[in-house]
């Protein structure tokens, strides 16, 4: 199954409200269904509570993860809010777990900046009834109720990694620009496209990998201290939105655009002037505003007590559809798909 569905994707991506104050009222301790309620805050019943914990704020595509969530909160009548720190490190969303554990709220979605060093604020929250969905980067199975994934690890690295080998000839120096250094996502994707790599492209050679640490200027300075360093760099892949967009803004008014290729993980609206412009050729992604969608189902099936997380599992996700629990507690919403100047214009987000 494939996460783009073009009449949600086309529906355009407006801007989310950051900071939505938090509807203190309906804010249950417990972690099932409110009493008197259905798990769809209907029936008299208060509103399930969910919260979205990005890795930062401010950045485009959970921008659209959390615009999909709160469409998704909303069809089940429940109460919505995002927030979270500035800069994607590895501690700075702990205090934001921990807010969310005091204030009662039945359901927390997190992408994790970290896959340890937030379990035991996690325990915590699980401890006081909160259920916790990770979704697009996950935290160590036992710290949380559901993954939801995004596309499978292997499918991420592979289509990469494929599309810098069409974009360079199959042959030559690349670099990966990742986020930051303990991302759980980016290192396994980057670990397999090593694999891939070594397997199946034996004239290509990795020669470097830097973090933008998800910050557009460090994300700009580290692809121009790449082409500094690396005169014979053929191609740059960068598996975050922030570091691909910061990169193909960098090579589109230098000396190497055209003659170094660029590919990696994009969203359409941000990266758009670069195709169109010849800077990239081609990019892949999910649809964060699906992704988003379906980690609120989730944590709604959760609350209700409609599943446990448990292998076979299934819940209904709104327009999405039915999705089963796989191993170790992951929902998959699909595979990635490539973006070109031939299809980049049909989608708004």
């Amino acid at each position: 199954m494939f996460g783009f569905r073009k009449t949600r994707a086309l529906l355009g991506a407006a801007a989310l409200t950051i900071g939505v104050a938090l509807v203190a009222s309906g804010c249950t301790a417990g972690g099932g269904a409110p009493e008197g309620g259905n798990g769809g805050g209907e029936g008299g019943g208060e509103a399930i509570t969910v919260t979205f914990l990005p890795k930062n704020l401010g950045n485009p595509y959970f921008d659209t993860s959390s615009k999909g969530g709160k469409a998704a909160v909303e069809a089940f009548g429940g109460a919505f809010e995002e927030v979270g720190p500035t800069e994607a490190s590895p501690t700075s969303q702990v205090q934001y777990i921990q807010t969310a554990a005091q204030q009662g709220v039945n359901g927390l979605v997190i992408s994790a900046n970290d896959p340890s060093a937030l379990c035991d604020a996690l325990e915590e929250a699980r401890s006081a009834g909160t259920k916790i969905v990770t979704f697009d980067s996950d935290t160590d199975p036992e710290c949380r109720d559901l993954f939801i994934n995004q596309a499978t690890a292997e499918g991420i690295a592979k289509a990469q990694v494929d599309l810098i080998a069409e974009q360079i000839g199959d042959a030559g120096e690349i670099a990966i620009l990742s986020a930051s250094a303990n991302a759980t996502n980016q290192n396994a994707w980057i670990e397999l496209m090593k694999t891939e790599l070594e397997a199946n492209h034996p004239d290509i050679t990795l020669v470097d990998t830097v973090y933008g640490d998800d910050d557009d200027q460090k994300s700009f300075d580290q692809t121009a201290a790449l082409l500094q360093s690396h005169p014979n760099l053929k191609g740059i892949i960068s598996p975050t939105t922030v570091g691909i967009a910061a990169a193909a803004r960098y090579l589109s008014t230098s000396e190497f655009k055209g003659k170094v290729a660029l590919t990696g993980l994009g969203t359409p609206n941000q990266m758009r002037e670069y195709v169109e412009d010849g800077t990239v050729t081609a990019f892949a992604l999910w649809n964060p505003e699906d992704l988003g969608y379906l980690a609120a189902f989730a944590a709604q099936a959760l609350v209700a007590g409609d599943i446990t997380g448990e292998e076979g599992d299934s819940f209904e996700a709104g327009d999405l559809g039915e999705f089963e629990v796989g191993a170790d507690g992951t929902v998959l919403l699909g595979d990635p798909f490539v973006f070109n100047a031939d299809n980049i214009g049909d989608f708004d987000f």
